[in-house]
């Protein structure tokens, strides 16, 4: 009895592994589809028949996504004789990724700590690697909308300035390699203080830019080899100044030594924070800070087309669709097409 019975069981499992077995060439790899956040700022036409979209992009985590270029961007129309949106091919439609700089400014600002501690101690280091961050940072940037600004602080209540914003990387090498001991007046920190007053300074540049029509973000990056000694500002008022900033202005720190307090520039540096144990393997955290200004700075794209829609379509439904790989996302906004006629050329 025991025979029969293990008899049918073992067929079964014969008859599953059989099922179950297949060629080495009908093996698939099932790869998982990420979604992309398409955010659309503003869009704007121009005659005549110019499509301008501002928007950015990031991963499905709120990461930045940087370096698409046109063939990542399908668009997709709906007129009043469409029943779902329509592709728009480029033989109906020329396209073009324009330089951003027209609608939009990003603004750095580096504060770098000069108290007792760095000038007497890192202040080679510090400079060399600052002046590689702003060689990281204007090189790359596909964009020539970024702007660096670079202020310094020691024990005194006044945020210093050393250049103002430019995009004029020269300038401001130069400006960084005349940082010297002697420009220190006040050996403690104020980094508290420091901070408080770069928020402040970061958020009129956003309403500058916004009084003159044109979109902004920036970033404030915190340097320091210590803790705030002055004690001038309550440590809460500094990170109250962080969390309640505008959403459009991004912190970072970098700290330097043992006598930094990480979960206190962990606080102060929202977006990210990094730690060098010496002066040797600063430049190498600048860069880290370097690469997430760069993809946070180029995740902003300024898409343009020529739209096959004429004078008399009136309202039209305009989908953005990103695809990167595996990755993809869309966004659907509307266009005015009146007016439009042929003759439009991006180049």
């Amino acid at each position: 009895m025991r025979i029969k019975t293990i008899l049918p069981i073992l067929a079964l499992l014969l008859v599953i592994q059989t099922a179950c077995k297949k060629d080495d060439d009908d093996v698939t790899t099932t790869v998982p589809q990420e979604w992309l956040t398409v955010e659309v700022q503003d869009l704007f036409v121009a005659p005549p028949s110019r499509v301008s979209v501002f928007f950015r992009v990031k991963d499905q985590d709120g990461r930045p996504i940087a370096g698409l270029d046109p063939s990542n961007f399908v668009v997709k129309e709906k007129g009043r004789n469409d029943d779902e949106a329509r592709l728009i091919s480029e033989d109906e439609a020329q396209r073009i990724l324009s330089d951003n700089k027209q609608v939009f400014d990003y603004k750095v600002m580096l504060l770098l700590d000069l108290s007792g501690s760095v000038v007497n101690n890192d202040l080679t280091g510090l400079k060399e690697a600052a002046r590689e961050f702003v060689i990281d940072v204007m090189t790359a940037d596909v964009n020539s909308s970024t702007q660096i600004g670079i202020w310094w602080f020691d024990g005194a209540d006044q945020l210093h300035p050393l250049i103002d914003f430019t995009s004029n990387a020269v300038a401001i090498q130069e400006a960084i390699i005349g940082i010297n001991s002697s420009m220190t007046q006040d050996l403690s920190t104020d980094l508290f203080g420091a901070v408080i007053k770069a928020t402040q300074l970061a958020e009129a540049e956003l309403q500058a830019s916004d009084i003159q029509g044109v979109m902004a973000a920036s970033s404030v990056i915190v340097f320091t080899d210590g803790t705030d000694q002055a004690a001038r500002y309550a440590r809460e008022d500094a990170y109250e100044a962080v969390n309640s900033a505008s959403q459009n202005i991004n912190y970072y720190t970098i700290g330097l030594g043992a006598e930094i307090d990480e979960t206190v520039l962990r606080k102060l540096g929202t977006d990210s924070s990094v730690f060098a144990d010496d002066a040797a393997t600063l430049a190498a955290k600048f860069e880290e800070i370097a690469q997430l200004i760069y993809d946070e700075t180029n995740s902003f794209y300024l898409f343009e087309y020529c739209t096959p829609k004429r004078d008399g379509s009136g309202i039209n439904d305009l989908v953005i669709q990103v695809v990167d790989g595996n990755r993809e996302g869309e966004t659907m906004t509307t266009f005015d097409a009146t007016g439009f006629k042929s003759g439009c050329v991006l180049y």
